[in-house]
């Protein structure tokens, strides 16, 4: 969805808290994923472009073409 390396994406979202849109969404199991509110999203993007202007991040990662 934004074109970025997912672990990337996940270290960058460990500094999140649900202020910010960043939540952990549990299963019965305890097995956890991290989910974004549409403002968590804009947060997440936000933090990816000061990181890009810091030089402080990786290649995009390219996207399939929708054909």
């Amino acid at each position: 969805m934004l074109g970025e390396d997912e672990e990337w994406l996940h270290e960058l979202s460990i500094g999140m808290f649900a202020e910010d849109g960043c939540l952990h969404v549990y299963d019965l199991d305890d097995d956890g994923t991290t989910a974004f509110t549409e403002y968590g999203i804009e947060c997440l993007r936000q933090i990816i472009a000061d990181e890009r202007e810091a030089g402080r991040a990786p290649p995009r990662r390219e996207q399939p073409s929708a054909e």
